[in-house]
């Protein structure tokens, strides 16, 4: 089932997806599309796009599934980078698409994925997809691929540079779809009704359309409305069991269902949140109010994007539930089928007791090898035994439970000691007059950098530095607790959805902090 841009339903079953996928092929072929080629996608998650995920792929091309909210240099460059053939476009991307179409410089066809081609569209050629795949037949004789052959594309989002290319294989997206569908995965099945919100452009929306449609769960696809109102909503109508998002929807949903008692999301079985950690007090929040358990993963581009589910092994099954909940709130254990490891600065492995910091390093079948046209990128990311170098500093304890203490370009160090911006942002956001916060590095004149906290206050609500310092100090060090408290309208996110601290580092980047007396 698709929300359409009117807000009316569309729904469909497989097989009558499958007509259209054949189609699809068929259409693909009569505009000279050859074996390998790449078409590019700019939609949201709406049924045309789940045939483009299969349509392009199993005829022998690639899907290249592009991210709108890119800067206009950025989406240029990708486009470009992969030498796209074809643009299939949603109509709310029309504007986009044209004001960048002058550079791009590989692009023969653009169809908009619609009945119809908007009045004043000025793309030339254009077509619509309905025109496109009228008339075509609904069989195909498809070929025989390479496991090894790409699939699929997606590119990072470029917050220190341009933006990396990953190539996707049918051997490794097939491998991750399985993996999702295990009990220590993410346990799609064909009893699940899923509803993917993390866009369909971003890491192969988590591999879960892939997924739901390997195992034959019904998808909801909620299109362009992703507000809390219109999701918990579809997640009411629809009985959804399985959804996907970053932290920033369920935060913002919350606060809605607390407005809206009579909307009820019980139907879920688990809530899959990515991108960045959720606070353990969210977690809390949806078991207890909401009985919608909240399972947070971790995982990257590069890889697919899976990598640790926070699943509770079963030595913790009798534990309390506040270590439970602690445990929760972690990145989680390695999902069957990839191997980690931490090192620290020296290429030496950490121990294993929960406190000691390093890179994480990973490896897998569905984890890239490579950069698309990225040399340079290639040298610093990759060890010279095989493992992907993720920029995630990290502990594991003997569980082999993953925490995320930072990202290593946002990991604070005070007078060499470091401090986790990631630790004091969830304990903010457990602020009951709290509704976002982040925390970013900024620089003193005796400790090279000491924490600043960037906070969204509930509406309605009030909190002095004072209050959110000795809240802090219940659970961290003084040397921990920020030395300054900025109360913002809102708190940027990047094209993914998380905090953009890139934005707010250049905001206060003429923040020097003074030593006090004590110091």
């Amino acid at each position: 089932m698709t929300k359409t841009l009117d807000g009316s339903l569309h729904r469909y079953t497989y097989a009558d997806a499958y007509d259209r996928m054949c189609q699809l092929a068929h259409a693909l072929d009569d505009l000279g599309l050859e074996r390998g080629d790449r078409i590019a996608s700019v939609a949201m998650n709406n049924y045309r796009h789940l045939e483009l995920y299969f349509g392009p792929a199993c005829s022998g091309r690639s899907l290249h599934m592009c991210n709108p909210r890119l800067p206009d240099d950025h989406f240029q460059y990708i486009i470009n980078d992969a030498a796209d053939s074809v643009v299939f476009l949603d109509p709310p991307f029309v504007e986009k698409v044209a004001q960048n179409a002058d550079e791009f410089e590989s692009v023969e066809q653009y169809v908009v994925l619609s009945d119809e081609v908007p009045e004043g569209t000025p793309l030339e050629p254009v077509v619509a997809y309905e025109d496109l795949l009228a008339d075509q037949p609904t069989e195909y004789d498809w070929p025989a691929l390479d496991e090894d052959e790409e699939c699929g594309m997606c590119y990072t989002s470029g917050t220190t540079g341009k933006p990396k290319g990953v190539e996707y294989s049918h051997r490794g997206v097939y491998l991750h779809s399985m993996a999702s569908g295990l009990a220590d995965g993410n346990g799609i099945s064909e009893s699940d009704v899923v509803m993917p919100v993390v866009p369909m452009f971003h890491a192969n929306g988590w591999g879960v359309p892939y997924a739901a449609t390997l195992f034959g769960a019904t998808q909801v696809l909620p299109g362009v409305h992703t507000d809390p109102e219109p999701l918990a909503r579809l997640i009411d109508d629809e009985d959804v069991t399985m959804s996907a998002a970053v932290p920033t929807i369920w935060l913002g949903m919350a606060e809605f269902l607390e407005e809206n008692p009579e909307v009820d999301i019980s139907s879920i079985d688990r809530l899959t949140v990515g991108g960045s950690a959720p606070p353990e007090s969210l977690i809390r929040k949806y078991d207890e109010e909401y009985d919608a358990p909240i399972l947070q993963g971790w995982g990257m581009t590069e890889m697919s994007p899976l990598g640790s589910l926070s699943i509770l092994r079963r030595e913790l099954a009798e534990a309390d539930p506040d270590e439970q909940y602690a445990y929760r709130a972690k990145a989680g254990i390695p999902v069957p089928g990839i191997q980690t490891r931490i090192r620290d600065e020296d290429g030496n492995e950490v121990p294993r007791d929960g406190e000691t910091f390093g890179e994480l390093e990973v490896r897998g079948p569905w984890v890239t090898d490579s950069y698309h046209n990225r040399p340079e990128a290639n040298a610093e990311s990759f060890t010279d035994d095989g493992w992907f170098k993720t920029g995630d500093i990290a502990t594991m304890d003997d569980l082999g439970y993953i925490d995320l203490v930072d990202r290593d370009k946002d990991v604070i160090k005070s007078g060499g000691e470091w401090i986790s911006s990631v630790d004091l942002e969830n304990a903010l956001m457990a602020h009951e007059a709290v509704s976002e916060a982040t925390v970013i590095a900024v620089d003193h004149e005796k400790w090279q950098e000491r924490p600043m906290a960037c906070v969204v206050l509930r509406e309605g609500a009030d909190a002095t530095p004072a209050e959110l310092e000795a809240h802090l100090a219940e659970s961290f060090p003084d040397w921990w607790l920020p030395d300054e408290y900025m109360f913002l309208d809102q708190i940027p996110q990047t094209s993914t959805g998380k905090f953009d601290k890139k934005v707010l580092r250049e905001r206060f980047d003429d923040v020097v902090l003074e030593a006090t007396e004590d110091e």
